[in-house]
């Protein structure tokens, strides 16, 4: 298997705290649905959500 750079790889920006990230062996068979960097990002992105509609609907 020959080895790659990792700026070779292909990148898309976090919906969350909009910085750029790469692909990831674990995301092999989920790239196209991948949204965010991290975990973090993902909860976090919940999070504003909930509180944006609760805040929309008073």
């Amino acid at each position: 298997m020959k080895m790659r750079k990792k700026s070779d790889l292909p990148s898309k920006i976090c919906r969350t705290c909009a910085r750029p990230y790469v692909w990831r062996k674990k995301w092999a068979k989920t790239w196209d649905t991948v949204q965010y960097c991290s975990q973090k990002c993902r909860m976090t992105r919940q999070t504003v959500a909930v509180v944006t509609e609760d805040d929309a609907t008073q």
